[in-house]
């Protein structure tokens, strides 16, 4: 959506009289850019549904707190992030599954959905991105796959751009470094 769209979907979504058809536009519009975020979070597709729909639960009850500091899709995102990690969090509290364990977790999930449709070079670079912090790894994804810019990346996740630049340069390299020896 360009700049000026957005800024007439919020005028829309801050008006009683038209803010839940604003809303199914903004559904509409931005479904598939966060369900693609938070499934790189969370990777089961079920998981991502349900993520998604807790976001958009937030989005709705959030919308009169919008105030356009930053870009829709900017805020949007920080919501989709912080639900991810919630949700991980959640899933970590109720399997008892310790941080250190988290990727090993996180793998065999991957494995096991039915809905990833990856070949083994795809399957790999996951194995390698899982082995990150989830910090690095949520940075790696925005910048990588999303190819987000390091100044949005910096108000989505609350930090220096100095420092999102060394994260996702030390997440390139434990990569290749993954990539490089045999697992």
């Amino acid at each position: 959506m360009s700049q000026e769209q957005d800024e007439k979907l919020i005028q829309r979504l801050h008006n009683s009289d038209t803010q839940r058809d604003a809303f199914a536009e903004l559904v509409k519009e931005y479904s598939e850019l966060l369900y693609w975020q938070i499934r790189k979070i969370v990777l089961s597709h079920d998981d991502a549904n349900d993520v998604l729909q807790n976001t958009f639960i937030k989005i709705w009850t959030s919308i009169d707190s919008f105030r356009g500091d930053s870009k829709l899709s900017t805020w949007l995102y920080r919501i989709a992030v912080n639900e991810s990690i919630t949700f991980l969090n959640k899933q970590r509290a109720q399997n008892n599954v310790s941080i250190d364990d988290t990727d090993t977790y996180l793998v065999s999930k991957l494995e096991g959905d039915d809905y990833f449709d990856g070949d083994e070079a795809q399957l790999k670079l996951q194995k390698a991105i899982l082995t990150l912090p989830e910090k690095q790894r949520i940075v790696f994804n925005l910048k990588y796959f999303d190819e987000m810019k390091y100044e949005e990346m910096s108000t989505v996740l609350d930090t220096s751009v100095g420092a999102l630049k060394a994260s996702y340069h030390h997440a390139v390299k434990k990569i290749e470094e993954y990539l490089s020896t045999e697992h």
